[in-house]
């Protein structure tokens, strides 16, 4: 199943996504606010969880590619949590794009349609994103798509270890009741 926007297709993974999908993922900028960078095989594993995602929900991270192009710039979609927290079980909207796609509303965009299968097919009663606290890029896309942060509701991270710097998430909410509405 694929999705339009006014600028970007959101469609199911090809094998040809995979090299710029493992160069967007062993850049260090694009990386900054995770772990660390992944190489092509760890890159190229989640490409498969990615997919099995879409067979059992239907929905998942999309791959997004430019309609005026056709280059591919990373992805935009849902995904369950894949682990336990005070706001688990949840549906989370997440994002990362290639740095020659940053500053150019493709994140939001394409997050927007994302949310709308979420609300209207999925049937969820909310969405969830997170970041570090430093990740304003992320933060600032979760503001344009209406989602709001509790400071309550801020965790550390369960799968990073105490000391890691980047252990402490924010996390932001929308619930359907205050949804802007569809995409279109």
């Amino acid at each position: 199943m694929h999705r339009r926007t006014e600028r970007l297709l959101l469609r199911r993974w090809r094998d040809s996504d995979r090299v710029p999908f493992a160069a967007l993922n062993a850049d260090p900028d694009v990386m900054r606010h995770f772990p660390g960078t992944l190489d092509r095989v760890a890159s190229d594993g989640m490409v498969a969880r990615i997919e099995a995602d879409f067979d059992r929900y239907g929905y998942g991270l999309w791959a997004v590619e430019r309609l005026d192009t056709g280059e591919f710039i990373g992805f935009t979609g849902l995904q369950w949590i894949p682990f336990e927290a005070h706001f688990t079980p949840a549906l989370e909207v997440g994002w990362r794009l290639a740095r020659s796609a940053w500053g150019h509303g493709y994140a939001t965009e394409a997050a927007r349609e994302a949310l709308h299968v979420a609300f209207t097919e999925a049937g969820v009663p909310e969405v969830v994103s997170m970041t570090i606290p430093g990740n304003e890029r992320s933060q600032a896309v979760m503001h344009r798509l209406g989602m709001v942060r509790d400071p309550a509701d801020d965790f550390d991270h369960p799968r990073l270890p105490a000391n890691s710097p980047i252990r402490p998430h924010v996390l932001y909410r929308l619930r359907y009741a205050q949804w802007a509405g569809p995409a279109r």
